[in-house]
């Protein structure tokens, strides 16, 4: 599989699901950004909740534009785990706009299984 082939991604939500184009190179583009998201949320649930200054991790935002439009937004300051925190998740085009959560486990998983099939 090259990095311009094109599959589609299944994204399992808190309730159902959404399939859309999506390449390779995006999704490690993706894996990316989780990643560092991840460390970011390690980060802030390793801080003693007693700190007087915690420290403030950016928001994640992650975008992408092919046959529809693809956003992934997480502020990891308000989760306390990477187990627990949600996404908000973005996909539209000229006819249709979804916008929902997705938890970022999940969203990990599916990730991980586009891009090893």
């Amino acid at each position: 599989m090259t990095s311009t082939t094109v599959t589609q991604i299944t994204l399992n939500l808190l309730q159902g699901s959404v399939r859309f184009n999506f390449s390779h190179a995006a999704g490690q583009d993706l894996k990316a950004a989780l990643t560092e998201l991840v460390g970011q949320l390690k980060a802030i649930a390793a801080q003693p909740p007693t700190a007087d200054k915690r420290a403030v991790a950016p928001s994640m935002e992650y975008q992408h534009t092919g046959d529809v439009f693809f956003e992934v937004f997480c502020n990891p300051n308000i989760w306390p785990s990477p187990f627990a925190a949600k996404l908000l998740i973005t996909v539209r085009d000229d006819r249709l706009r979804l916008t929902t959560e997705a938890e970022l486990p999940r969203v990990i998983e599916d990730l991980n299984q586009f891009l090893n099939a």
